[in-house]
């Protein structure tokens, strides 16, 4: 068993977040301590704001980080660190949302909290201008990020609006195509793998013409990402498909 040493020349961090798991308790306080810098950055880059210790959304990120050590399985292709960084987001993010109210007005005084009494309207067109600038950042940095990932598909992100399914049904059945990837874990690691749609298997348990999932791939690929992905806002696009 792999002693207790966060630099070790011989083991990845993948490796060492194994020996986590099975139940090194010493190397996971090293292993936290030693990345505290990196979930503080994941944090800021959440709340746009500089992140300190003190904060109680980097408590937040600690935790998340320890939850991705027991989560975290390799198999799946991702880097530790990747994966972490989409718990820590996403751990965040659901914190600031049941936070909302303090979020906003963290530091009213009883003048000010009477001030506001006396506009009820006010209040709520401010708290909604707040939600709509923070909806539409997450939005960005959700597009930013799956631009990414597009990229080792050989997607462009502009291609997207060529690409797309005009017509409803059309849009339906590729998000159908795209689920049946994701659920179906044989399809999933082929496409994870091959980063291409496995076209004759798909044939095999979805309703659609051959011609029909080659037209649409890229647009199955892009959604198969969003779906698999920490995309919250996105996948309000996929209209009409209980995800």
């Amino acid at each position: 068993m792999l002693e207790s040493q966060l630099i070790d020349r011989d083991y990845s961090l993948e490796d060492q977040i194994e020996c986590i798991q099975r139940g090194d308790e010493q190397l996971r306080n090293e292993i936290i301590k030693a990345y505290q810098p990196y979930i503080a950055k994941c944090v800021s880059e959440v709340c746009k704001r500089y992140i300190k210790k003190s904060n109680d959304e980097f408590s937040i990120g600690m935790i998340a980080f320890n939850d991705a050590i027991q989560m975290y399985s390799r198999e799946k292709g991702a880097s530790f660190l990747g994966f972490a960084q989409v718990i820590i987001k996403r751990k965040v993010i659901d914190y600031i949302r049941k936070e909302q109210r303090q979020y906003m007005y963290p530091s009213l005084d009883v003048s000010e909290e009477e001030e506001l009494e006396d506009s009820p309207l006010e209040i709520s067109e401010a708290k909604k201008i707040f939600q709509l600038e923070q909806e539409s950042w997450y939005r960005r940095q959700e597009i930013v990020e799956l631009t990414k990932q597009l990229k080792e598909f050989k997607i462009s992100f502009k291609e997207l609006t060529e690409i797309s399914p005009k017509h409803r049904d059309a849009r339906e059945s590729a998000v159908f195509a795209a689920k049946q990837l994701v659920v179906d874990p044989s399809l999933y690691e082929y496409v994870c793998e091959k980063k291409r749609v496995p076209i004759k298997r798909l044939l095999k348990v979805v309703n659609v013409s051959k011609k029909t999932l080659e037209r649409n791939r890229k647009y199955i690929i892009t959604v198969f990402i969003i779906l698999t992905g920490d995309y919250v806002y996105l996948r309000e696009y996929l209209e009409g498909v209980d995800l």
